[in-house]
């Protein structure tokens, strides 16, 4: 008998072909947003989310370390059932209350987060604009949710104008990253949540990227460019600048009962362990601490984005500490990666589907932890590398 799956052979030739296929890293150290040991040598780490040095810190171990004495590990039930716990509930109103919100509902994953609130919003008989780079899990909840789904050029106003004017659907929604993944730019919100406004529509943002690292107190983007009371539904993650794991939507009342009766991802997966609750509790009251992180952290993005520019480098419209350096082929690209790694720099190829085709970078990913010599260094490096 054939093999059914003996076409994987031939698929991933194919990729090895056009220099997109990818290997599996192991990390031998703790995360740590500035170094990384990766086949037994430390680099300096330019690949991590870990955005405000918060994945490694004591206040947020401790937080496990006291809470799994007291609360165990597994949750043992989606949270309708039992899966539910004090310290979930717990993180659901300071999140809400970090946010200005009404109320908060955790998720597993952020990506279980945008996928649960757009198929809770929308269906057949509804229309979603969304943004042209989105990240894959808000564009995987607008497949799902079965409505029609209208791209927009990425960050062109214009070109969603032109969109909504012609939509008779039943309900509209905006979705929208505030700070994009791989390019490091910010969507233009204020003229987003105008047009929200004008046509009636609903406007859900992503601050995955941004939560902890934008705004005076932290909130993201929203925050640092005065719309939150014009945004519907704020989606964020505790795992970026907030160094743990899961989740959340922050809104109405009235919006996060919906969303615990009909998210599908929250109502049949199981609850997150409540440690992860006492963490993100910790990584919140840190980002209430210490403003310093965040304000250093942005500081060193923009003169590293100084540096870049004036090597020649290609660096996009990035204004945040997502800082991408396109080359444009694949092959270039993990070319560059392999230099660096082997000049002392863990800085990730980005390749196919991750960006559109001929798109292929560097993603330089900063975190408070990295000190400005440190960045000295990657910059000279990056131009040496791609000197040669």
């Amino acid at each position: 008998m054939t093999d059914p799956l003996s076409w994987l052979d031939g698929a991933l030739a194919d990729l090895d072909r056009r220099d997109l296929r990818r290997t599996l890293l192991m990390r031998e150290s703790p995360q740590r947003g500035d170094r990384i040991e990766l086949g037994g040598r430390t680099l300096a780490n330019f690949g991590s989310n870990d955005y405000l040095g918060l994945a490694c810190d004591e206040r947020l171990r401790r937080a496990v370390t006291e809470s799994v004495e007291n609360r165990g590990w597994g949750s043992g039930a989606s949270p309708l059932v039992t899966g539910r716990g004090s310290l979930h509930a717990d993180l659901e109103i300071e999140l809400a209350r970090f946010e200005g919100t009404e109320a908060a509902l955790l998720f597993s994953t952020g990506f279980a987060a945008n996928v649960g609130a757009i198929t809770s919003l929308v269906g057949s008989e509804d229309i979603i604009f969304s943004d042209a780079k989105n990240h894959a899990s808000i564009i995987d909840g607008c497949r799902l949710s079965g409505a029609q789904i209208q791209i927009y050029k990425h960050g062109d106003v214009d070109d969603l104008r032109q969109s909504l004017a012609v939509s008779r659907h039943r309900r509209k929604l905006i979705v929208t990253d505030t700070l994009f993944s791989m390019d490091g730019d910010i969507a233009p919100l204020p003229h987003v949540a105008e047009l929200a406004r004008e046509h009636g529509a609903m406007l859900l943002v992503d601050e995955a990227h941004a939560t902890g690292v934008f705004g005076n107190e932290g909130r993201g983007v929203c925050e640092h460019l005065g719309v939150e009371n014009d945004v519907h539904i704020r989606v964020g993650t505790l795992s970026k600048g907030l160094g743990s794991i899961g989740g959340f939507v922050a809104g109405s009342q009235a919006l996060i009962g919906w969303l615990a009766n009909r998210a599908r991802p929250y109502v049949f997966s199981t609850a997150m362990p409540e440690v992860m609750a006492a963490a993100g509790s910790a990584a919140i009251q840190a980002v209430r601490d210490e403003p310093f992180r965040r304000q250093e952290l942005l500081q060193r993005a923009a003169a590293l984005r100084e540096t870049l520019k004036s090597h020649g480098l290609h660096i996009g419209s990035s204004k945040s500490q997502i800082i991408p350096v396109f080359l444009g082929s694949p092959g270039k690209t993990m070319q560059a990666a392999a230099d660096l790694r082997q000049a002392g720099f863990f800085v990730p190829g980005i390749r196919p589907p991750s960006v559109p085709e001929g798109e292929s970078l560097l993603r330089i990913s900063l975190s408070w932890l990295h000190q400005p010599a440190q960045l000295e260094s990657l910059a000279n490096t990056l131009r040496q590398v791609l000197a040669t």
